[in-house]
């Protein structure tokens, strides 16, 4: 992976369950994002469950299961 933009970059470390930026970070086979502040990075879980959350929802409608 190249080098971090300009503004920073942060990702959400799966394996730490940390906000990690910089050379400093984990392979990006642990890592979500990138996300362009911390707080968003904080977030990333959540965010993953509420799209399999509503993608489970559309296909329930696409399928005609209630």
């Amino acid at each position: 992976m190249t080098d971090v933009g300009n503004p920073p970059q942060y990702f959400w470390c799966v394996k730490h369950h940390r906000v990690e930026t910089g050379q400093d970070r984990c392979p990006a086979k642990n890592l979500l994002g990138p996300y362009p502040t911390a707080a968003e990075a904080e977030q990333a879980l959540q965010r993953v469950q509420d799209r399999n959350e509503q993608w489970d929802e559309d296909d329930a409608r696409w399928t005609g299961q209630p």
